[in-house]
């Protein structure tokens, strides 16, 4: 991780590419999750990509099987959060020299696991030998129907906020494989781990929530700073009620032993769930496109007129985060 605060990465981004990307529509400027293109009449592909290197967004002992599902889940995330359905990736390592013999083979073999489970398959890519850390890209495509694709900028006031799944595990999970978190059980720090190695996009939800949803964006920088990305592109304020911000059974008890960490879970990032607003009367079809998706649905506030993001605990008190969020630089 970097020292250069959270900003810094869109700040770089708007600088210097996105005025390479103004003859293109559907690239949003930069601006969003994934970008699309007019593929056939009727249907868009959304392309979006990611880049991961050791030592920064994993550990250098970090299983191989691990490594290239998670790349590929934090792919498919970004995907769910336009309303997307997968179909295929493209996959980019940068090798160094000294990696185990069998780690390649592990290294796919996780991601046959999840080609299957996911309905996506590998359509290309490139290897190289690199004579510094591994550096795993990988690019995902998916498609949508023409001009439905969901958007950060479509949150308005008055909008109900939503999460998918539970909050916070990723952050505590990293916590916990740097040999904290020593009070919790065994059983509960295995359990925030794997969801810091292994995030659950949320591609079923994705898809069912087109003509439903406002806006959505995919927890990748933390709760706090995405709703933040909202607010920026729909021009529009937010609060959070943190008692309402669901929590695993692991991450609970990890806050409960140090009141401190609730923080870190309100804006730590890796949690790859669904950052969903919504008008009032969508409430209904919302909670039976949750519901067929198999997946938890928490309402944890509201969109208001104004800008920023308000975080209000149970006594009324707003919490501050002097830097809410991941920076990738």
């Amino acid at each position: 991780m970097s020292d250069l605060p959270q900003g810094a990465e869109f700040d770089l981004i708007m600088r210097h590419f996105a005025p390479l990307s103004t003859v293109e529509a559907g690239a949003y400027g930069l601006r969003d999750d994934a970008a699309s293109l007019l593929i056939a009449p009727g249907y868009e592909l959304i392309v979006t990509k990611d880049m991961m290197a050791s030592g920064v967004h994993f550990f250098p002992d970090d299983p191989a099987q691990t490594l290239g599902r998670k790349i590929l889940r934090a792919n498919l995330s970004d995907l769910a959060a336009m309303g997307a359905v997968p179909r295929a990736y493209a996959m980019g390592l940068a090798l160094p020299v000294g990696l185990p013999a069998d780690w390649l083979t592990e290294f796919a073999a996780g991601l046959a696991v999840d080609q299957a489970l996911f309905g996506v398959t590998l359509i290309g890519g490139d290897t190289i030998r690199a004579s510094g850390a591994l550096t795993l890209s990988l690019t995902a495509f998916g498609e949508v129907s023409q001009g439905q694709a969901l958007r950060r900028s479509g949150a308005q006031a008055g909008d109900n906020i939503f999460i998918s799944g539970t909050i916070g595990d990723a952050a505590l999970g990293l916590l916990a494989a740097e040999g904290g978190l020593s009070t919790l059980s065994q059983t509960e720090r295995s359990a925030l781990i794997t969801r810091y190695r292994l995030p659950q996009p949320r591609t079923e939800l994705g898809k069912r929530l087109i003509g439903r949803a406002s806006a959505a964006i995919d927890i990748s920088d933390g709760l706090v700073a995405d709703l933040g990305h909202i607010c920026s592109a729909s021009a529009v304020g937010a609060c959070i009620e943190v008692p309402l911000v669901p929590l695993s059974p692991a991450a609970a008890a990890a806050c409960g032993a140090d009141a401190k960490l609730l923080g870190r879970a309100l804006s730590g990032g890796d949690d790859y769930e669904l950052l969903i607003t919504a008008p009032q009367a969508a409430l209904g079809e919302l909670a039976s496109a949750a519901k067929s998706a198999d997946v938890a649905l928490s309402r944890i506030g509201t969109i208001y007129e104004g800008s920023g993001v308000r975080v209000m605990t149970s006594d009324g008190e707003e919490m501050n985060f002097t830097q809410a969020g991941y920076g990738h630089l």
